[in-house]
């Protein structure tokens, strides 16, 4: 017993090895209580669509057994008689772990988020998801360093940050045109105004887009070849996605001649009605006549053809096309075309 009170540090080894005891035991119940939590979190969330509790479930695994340690190490530590100094070195190498713990756990969810989006995304998409997601966690390390030996005594990181400002600041301006597409390859991936595969028109270009990616997107024209453009200026251009359409609408103008007798003038509208009516994927809006033009009789009509296919679209308006004009050589109704008529006054 003599053994077990000798003072070794301002404490017995008998309180010594009260604290080696209550660390272990402390130990131990953490990583029980973290199993337990983990296979009723993990059960909970099979049993639910919500994806909230998926993420809860891989971050409560996340937890490393040098954080659980610490923090028995950091409750232990009660029971004995330290000085102020140890004291703060146990606080200290505690809060460097918690900061790493939080590190593994904030690149644990900025990872399960967007390995989920990429998920949902076409190949390069998903490519351009996990480069951008190496960046922010690369991001979030740089943050817990820069932490961690701020908390460390004697450690001054002002400077440290000050000079890293400086730098990140230089380098921005020198590289701003490759952030510039970089944050615009970001929005377009989270906002998605287009997608691999869409068809777009970018000012008077018109073709399939075949990759995002994080400087430019590429684009397939309808011609055969490959347009490409930076992702700033395609976010800076207006942007018409043909594969986000449900339905196109045709305006479709005519004119007769002015020798087309009043009654038969009456019947065009309804005759046209019948023509485009009652066809699959069609709806007709209206016929008007319109108006007198120089050397016509014009007449406006409008429908919809209920598919984005533009093959499909033209086929329809083909065949409209030549049902109108077969209906009007029956009726004996001429389309008009630009012509003069000259009349001649004969003297005495």
């Amino acid at each position: 017993m003599n053994f077990l009170s000798t003072v070794i540090f301002n404490n017995t080894i008998q309180t010594w090895l009260l604290a080696v005891l209550v660390t272990v035991l402390l130990f131990g119940v953490f990583r029980v209580a973290r199993k337990v939590l983990v296979n009723r979190a993990c059960k909970l969330a099979a049993k639910t669509a919500t994806d909230v509790d998926d993420f809860l479930c891989e971050l409560l695994e996340d937890l490393r057994s040098f954080f659980l340690l610490g923090l028995a190490v950091l409750l232990s530590s009660r029971v004995l008689v330290l000085s102020t100094d140890v004291r703060g070195v146990i606080r200290v190498v505690f809060i460097i772990l918690a900061l790493l713990q939080g590190g593994f756990l904030a690149s644990k969810l900025l990872m399960c988020l967007i390995n989920k989006q990429a998920g949902r995304e076409a190949e390069s998409q998903s490519a351009t998801l996990k480069t951008i997601g190496r960046f922010l966690t690369g991001l979030v390390w740089a943050i817990v360093i820069v932490m961690a030996l701020d908390s460390i005594p004697g450690i001054e990181v002002s400077t440290l940050v000050t000079t890293m400002g400086i730098t990140g600041i230089a380098v921005a301006f020198a590289i701003q045109n490759i952030l510039s597409d970089l944050f615009a390859a970001l929005s377009i991936t989270f906002d998605q105004p287009f997608a691999v595969g869409d068809v777009i028109v970018v000012d008077d270009l018109i073709g399939t887009v075949e990759r995002i990616g994080l400087k430019s997107t590429r684009v397939r024209s309808l011609s055969g070849e490959q347009l490409i453009f930076s992702n700033s200026d395609l976010l800076s251009s207006r942007i018409r996605n043909f594969q986000q359409m449900d339905r196109r609408r045709v305006v479709l103008k005519f004119g007769v001649t002015y020798q087309t007798p009043h009654e038969k003038l009456q019947v065009i509208p309804a005759m046209v009605e019948h023509v485009i009516a009652g066809r699959e994927k069609i709806t007709f809006d209206r016929a008007h006549f319109t108006g007198f033009g120089d050397s016509t009789l014009d007449f406006e009509v409008v429908y919809w053809v209920e598919n984005s296919d533009y093959g499909f679209f033209m086929d329809m308006q083909q065949d409209i096309d030549l049902k109108l004009m077969k209906r009007f050589e029956e009726e004996n109704i001429e389309f008009a075309y630009p012509t003069q008529t000259v009349f001649l006054e004969k003297g005495n």
